[in-house]
């Protein structure tokens, strides 16, 4: 359960660094398109606003160039039709050579004109919205009188003022115009423009701001995006568990035909040593019987070939019962040993039977101080712990509470040591002494021959496995193996 619960934590982790990974990829990509479209509305704005203020200085050029010259007839005023074509024109006035200004700031500012050879600001009142023009020119000079919010192009206007969040407005010497109020909301992020107009006669600057809050976030996308993973990796852990189920199942199989194997060849000798015996005491009462008819003076010749018959045919029984012993007999491991790590033996196996544990709600413990290298035959270490495992399950079904399983792994001279210990009904003293014996068995249907093979495996491998009451309840299994020699 421990081990379940901590791979789906790693699980739960990975699911939360991906979704918080993906808000942030896509909170930043709508951040960069909402700043896109911002900058894209901001140079439209400031593009059509310059072509305003470029437009003043064109039509003060122009009614300086069209003005009639010094000894010209007298023109009808023509600057005063400006307010019914240009509706930002507020009025529109002219300076005669022999007349003066009646406002002294004009009077300023033509001269300031007239020094700069361009047109010229005389007064800026943005607290009322409009500001006036100046052009210095022979023989009459003008000034246009301009309404800052008539100046917008609204038709080409690419926000729409009343609902836009954009706030935009037009600075000069401290002064602001608000063209657009906008909504700035505190924190989040923040867009800034800021560029000056296209014209050095009206120097004003465009200042366009936008405030984007964590409410304006597309949740909604992240949202999905983390249900979009949790479903992936759902069923990548549903692959992932199909696949461990499937290795283990394969596992398991192979254990299960190499024990198969292993309790065939130890039936079978088994078998041979059960068979060995009679036959040879069957060989040893024929050849004293055919003593005694020869030693006999009437004994009969049908009786010594009869006997003599039963001592061939005894012989040939025990070889061939000889030969099938030494071609089922299991090879000699001691050469097939290699270093093993005795914990993580320890530890495959209980993940092959981690389903069995669950099962009979068995939370096996592994004590193991440190790390101890055995030498052993794999595949026969392995069959050795899952059949201990087993029979300690399999104990502790029988156990109506406190079904405990402890694995413990050190080292003992140089001797590293697997004791299994379980809780469950024990071992009874009668039975302790032939729990090793072949075809002894305690379990109605066992064959008895499971913990006989793991002793005969221990044995050949240069080990040792014994049996004894546990200390408080059940049994306790202890495995001996040699240690691998520490190089010097």
């Amino acid at each position: 359960m421990a081990r379940q619960w901590k791979a789906f934590r790693w699980w739960i982790l990975a699911w939360v660094a991906l979704t918080l990974a993906g808000a942030v990829a896509i909170a930043r990509l709508e951040l960069a398109q909402l700043k896109d479209a911002f900058e894209t509305n901001a140079r439209i704005m400031h593009r059509l606003l310059s072509q305003r203020v470029v437009q003043h200085d064109a039509i003060l050029a122009t009614l300086a160039l069209l003005q009639p010259g010094p000894d010209g007839p007298a023109d009808a005023a023509p600057e005063q039709r400006l307010p019914a074509l240009y509706p930002q024109i507020l009025s529109a006035q002219r300076r005669d050579r022999e007349a003066a200004w009646s406002d002294p700031a004009m009077a300023s500012a033509e001269a300031t004109s007239r020094q700069l050879r361009r047109a010229t600001l005389a007064d800026l009142d943005f607290a009322s919205g409009r500001y006036q023009l100046v052009l210095a020119a022979q023989p009459a000079s003008y000034a246009l009188t301009i309404d800052l919010r008539a100046m917008v192009p609204w038709a080409e206007w690419p926000l729409e003022p009343a609902s836009s969040p954009v706030r935009v407005v037009l600075e000069h010497s401290g002064q602001q115009f608000v063209l657009q109020p906008g909504r700035l909301a505190p924190g989040g992020w923040r867009f800034e423009f800021h560029k000056h107009l296209a014209a050095d006669s009206q120097a004003f600057d465009v200042v366009a701001t936008q405030t984007v809050g964590w409410a304006e976030l597309p949740w909604g996308r992240m949202a999905l995006w983390a249900l979009v993973l949790a479903a992936v990796l759902a069923w990548a852990r549903h692959g992932l568990r199909q696949r461990a189920e499937r290795s283990r199942a394969e596992e398991l199989l192979r254990l299960g035909q190499v024990a198969r194997l292993n309790t065939l060849g130890e039936l079978a000798a088994g078998m041979a040593h059960e068979l060995n015996q009679p036959l040879t005491a069957v060989m040893a009462s024929a050849q004293a019987a055919r003593r005694l008819l020869d030693d006999d003076p009437p004994e009969l010749d049908t009786a010594r070939q009869a006997m003599a018959q039963a001592v061939e045919q005894a012989r040939r029984a025990s070889d061939v019962v000889g030969r099938l012993r030494r071609a089922i007999e299991r090879p000699d491991l001691s050469g097939q040993t290699q270093a093993l790590d005795l914990v993580e033996a320890v530890r495959r196996a209980l993940y092959l039977l981690e389903p069995e544990c669950q099962r009979r709600g068995v939370a096996p413990v592994i004590e193991a101080p440190q790390p101890v290298t055995v030498l052993a035959e794999p595949v026969a270490l392995e069959q050795i712990i899952h059949n201990l495992l087993m029979n300690a399950l399999q104990a502790l079904e029988h156990a109506p509470a406190d079904r405990r399983l402890t694995l413990t792994v050190d080292a003992n001279g140089s001797s590293g040591r697997l004791q299994v210990a379980d809780t469950g009904p024990g071992i009874a003293p009668e039975v302790l002494s032939r729990i090793f014996e072949p075809f002894f068995s305690t379990r109605t249907g066992g064959l008895g021959l499971g913990l006989s093979l793991c002793e005969t495996l221990a044995t050949n491998m240069g080990g040792a496995l014994t049996a004894a009451p546990n200390e408080s309840h059940g049994a306790l299994f202890t495995l001996t193996l040699p240690c691998q020699p520490q190089t010097p």
